[in-house]
């Protein structure tokens, strides 16, 4: 039972703290109970905690936004909040149907990438990747195609070079279009650093460069979901910036408002706003709590805070602090595969064995062992299972507060150490001799 936060720690009702290296699920970006947040909340509750958009809009939202499209990847000038990850993505999908009905085409496809998470709702689901997500409800989701995710640790051929690599997987995006009809095919829809599913998979150099081309040439919008990786958790504001590229929508929440209100957005080009406002002048959605005052001014505050006391400079700081930590921690360590992401956004794959990459079967439930062992020692991390396939595979995503140092850094690498060491003791006592089944 959490019943207090301090910071990078979570308390319990025993008074046990957790160090949340993983931000919950890469939320809390600014730790627990800032008091900045917190005041910013209980004055616009002081004001008026909210007011349906049909009648008012409220200022916390209107400087938000502006905010937000200050900063945004350029021709992002609209913003449409809504109350979480997945709503922005939903919002997303119907809004590229929508801007296509109103030129007069029939489009229906959304292509996304295998291996990837985009949200629970049905839209959003169906767009995302993951077998074991998708599995019980596929006889409920629309049909959406599916190309390789950009994974180089797992996917790129013995000596191919990076460069070849990325254009190869980002050229199955022309096929498929061509193969589809790129007059039926709506948009494409990829995370940038691709989080929860396959733990902090960033792409290789050039990839999303060749992807912003194929969408363009084909007049497909690009859909670049940052819920997790984006509001500076790689290091810079939009994740995608750090690729050169900008989308047409970009779905933002987790870091936009910290975990102290729940809010999401979506933010819009130009051509697609204007599209819907010189035709039918209205977008036919909606949700009731979308603006939400409160949220609204929750994330301002969020926002303002990590512009001011500088924190995506800690970002960087700390990111590197944890990822050469984990490196020097792991160098050796038979089980650890692969430590990559971005900033404040690390994922360690596990393997069974380093040189073949083989992963440990599916039925240890490393990943279970893993979150057990580290809330013993007073850490939250976010272990998964799936990881190659949605079956196979484990990983570890962290995603700490930015407002971490180095002895907290320190801390979460030697608590994680032990955690690890104390979940693979358990998994590999049930491994028969002799065999790969871990």
């Amino acid at each position: 039972m959490a019943v207090k936060g301090q910071g990078v720690y979570i308390l319990d009702q025993d008074g046990k703290r957790y160090l949340d290296a993983s931000g919950g699920a890469a939320v809390s970006c600014l730790g627990h109970s800032h008091p900045r947040v917190i005041q910013a909340i209980k004055k616009q509750l002081d004001n008026i905690p909210y007011a349906h958009t049909s009648f008012f809009s409220n200022q916390s939202s209107e400087e938000l936004a502006d905010r937000l499209v200050q900063n945004a990847p350029s021709g992002l000038q609209k913003v449409y909040f809504v109350s979480g990850g997945s709503e922005a993505v939903e919002s997303a999908l119907k809004l590229a149907r929508q801007y296509y009905v109103e030129r007069g085409q029939d489009r229906k496809y959304f292509i996304a990438r295998r291996q990837s998470y985009h949200g629970n709702t049905l839209g959003a689901l169906a767009v995302g990747g993951n077998v074991w997500r998708r599995r019980q409800f596929q006889p409920l989701l629309m049909k959406t195609q599916h190309i390789a995710p950009c994974y180089a640790y797992r996917d790129q051929a013995l000596g191919e070079s990076t460069e070849d690599y990325g254009l190869r997987v980002a050229n199955e995006l022309e096929t498929k279009i061509i193969e589809l009809g790129a007059e039926r095919v709506l948009a494409f829809v990829a995370e940038p650093v691709v989080g929860a599913t396959a733990g902090a998979v960033p792409p290789v150099a050039g990839y999303f460069r060749r992807i912003r081309e194929i969408c363009d040439r084909y007049d497909v919008l690009l859909i670049l979901d940052e819920v997790m990786c984006g509001m500076g958790r790689t290091g810079t504001m939009f994740a995608c910036a750090q690729d050169g590229i900008a989308p047409d929508m970009l779905t933002l929440a987790k870091g936009l408002a910290a975990g102290y209100q729940p809010i999401g957005a979506t933010l819009v080009s130009d051509k697609i706003f204007n599209t819907i406002q010189d035709g039918s002048g209205f977008f036919q959605h909606g949700h009731t709590y979308m603006a939400h005052a409160t949220a609204a001014a929750a994330a301002l505050a969020v926002q303002q805070t990590i512009a001011e006391d500088h924190l995506l400079e800690n970002v960087i700081t700390m990111g590197a602090s944890l990822r050469a930590a984990l490196e020097q921690q792991f160098a050796d360590h038979p089980y650890i595969g692969d430590i990559r992401g971005r900033g404040l956004f690390l994922g360690l794959e596990l393997v069974l064995d380093r040189d073949s990459k083989t992963p440990f079967d599916p039925t240890t439930d490393l990943h279970i062992l893993i979150k057990k062992a580290a809330m013993q020692q007073g850490l939250m991390c976010y272990p998964m299972a799936g990881t190659i396939d949605g079956v196979h595979g484990h990983h570890i995503l962290l995603a700490p507060p930015f407002i971490i140092n180095h002895g907290q850094v320190n801390e979460l690498v030697e608590k994680l150490a032990r955690s690890i060491d104390i979940a693979f003791g358990l998994a590999l006592s049930t491994c028969n001799p002799g065999s790969h089944r871990g």
